[in-house]
């Protein structure tokens, strides 16, 4: 019930409220309501600037009409199974204007790791979801892309130019995996597989992370999780875990 108050009573709000206001309106303990909102932030129901609130991007799950929200419930648990089960950054990527945005995503516990909120948008050719998802364009559809789309070289090490992004394009199409390193964030390694559902590419998992803990045993762990995750937005695994 006060989590719902709180978000009602964000919404009625022509501006954002600190965290006293809340507490003060809806009579609820500082002690218990640092925590609602701490959660609430941590699943992008609520967006934190400085000391206000408001509410942010995963309320839109419930406003759109088309079959993206539903996706995301679909997705969300998966993500949250590969967090659990690894403790780094699990996300689920939609294609969105030669772009991704995150639909789904899960922080691992980690002191040193990658974050990022739900409904952020980001180039395709920087990011493992990105990647994985240009492989599964079809020739045209890749022209377009690279005839249209600037692609900036965010560190030293981002593939950019078109010859080495269709190298790579076909690699990602024989291995069914993408991989980053440094290209958007030093510092960061990216994995990532698209989940093609019914020969339609519904959008991509990824596991970002440190690379200071990015070794072989690791990506093999998150090669394996990527893999059932597909697997069970497929239907070939059984129920969702939880």
């Amino acid at each position: 019930m006060r989590t719902l108050d709180i978000l009602e009573l964000l919404a009625e709000q022509p501006r954002p409220l600190t965290a006293q206001e809340i507490s003060v309106t809806l009579g609820i303990p500082v002690s218990s309501l640092s925590y609602l909102l701490a959660t609430l932030v941590e699943r992008a129901y609520l967006e934190r600037t400085r000391r206000h609130y408001r509410l942010g991007p995963a309320i839109d799950r419930f406003r759109r009409g088309d079959g993206e929200s539903g996706l995301a419930e679909r997705v969300a648990p998966i993500v949250r199974a590969i967090t659990r089960d690894l403790n780094e950054t699990a996300a689920f990527f939609v294609l969105h204007d030669f772009e991704i945005e995150a639909v789904a995503r899960e922080i691992g516990e980690q002191t040193l790791r990658y974050t990022f909120e739900i409904g952020q948008r980001a180039p395709l050719h920087a990011f493992a979801a990105g990647k994985a998802l240009l492989a599964t364009m079809s020739p045209d559809q890749l022209d377009r892309y690279f005839a249209k789309v600037e692609r900036k070289a965010f560190t030293p090490r981002t593939l950019h130019e078109e010859k080495a992004l269709r190298e790579m394009i076909d690699l990602v199409r024989r291995e069914g995996i993408a991989r980053t390193r440094e290209e958007h964030t030093p510092g960061i390694a990216g994995i990532g597989r698209a989940a093609i559902v019914d020969g339609k590419a519904l959008g991509a998992f990824s596991i970002a992370m440190p690379l200071a803990r990015f070794d072989r045993s690791m990506e093999q762990r998150a090669v394996r999780l990527l893999n059932r995750a597909v697997n069970i937005l497929q239907g070939d695994r059984g129920r969702v875990p939880t």
